[in-house]
């Protein structure tokens, strides 16, 4: 039976198939680095609180409006094949669940499963079709950027 969203809570999930192992999804979804702005296409600054085998924090701060957006992830990792995050923002709070599946082929399914909840500073905020377009085009940049690594690694 599907998890029920609680009031004001939205559920977001998005799919899609990475032409690596699952092994190297592993890996690369959550390595977490400095640099996954620029592979959002955003402009957030990541500072990388805490890391462990089975934990990372870090907090993401950025431009919004005419103020600052603020967020602190933490994420609890369960190789090889599962991730949950939960986030706390200024703007927005979310708890994910992320999973990978190894396909036959050798590459991997990639699934997202959010509940976001807008803050109080959030009035107006995006709807969940614009939501959903970012999610998706997050996800896309995300598995050409891990694709391409992926390929690089195998040259060498």
């Amino acid at each position: 039976m599907p998890r029920r969203s609680p009031r004001g809570v939205r559920h977001f999930h998005v799919e899609t198939t990475f032409r690596a192992p699952i092994d190297f999804a592993f890996r690369w979804c959550t390595d977490y680095r400095p640099d996954d702005a620029k592979i959002e296409k955003d402009h957030y600054t990541r500072r990388i609180l805490s890391r462990s085998s089975r934990q990372v924090v870090y907090q993401d701060l950025g431009p919004h409006g005419k103020g600052w957006f603020l967020n602190q992830q933490t994420v609890g990792l369960h190789p090889p094949d599962h991730w949950h995050a939960e986030s706390v923002g200024n703007y927005r709070t979310w708890s994910i669940d992320y999973r990978l599946r190894a396909l036959p082929d050798g590459t991997t399914r990639f699934s997202f499963d959010g509940w976001r909840r807008a803050t109080a500073l959030a009035e107006g905020g995006p709807s969940r079709s614009e939501v959903t377009a970012n999610l998706r085009q997050i996800w896309y940049r995300f598995g050409r950027a891990l694709e391409k690594e992926y390929r690089r690694s195998r040259r060498r």
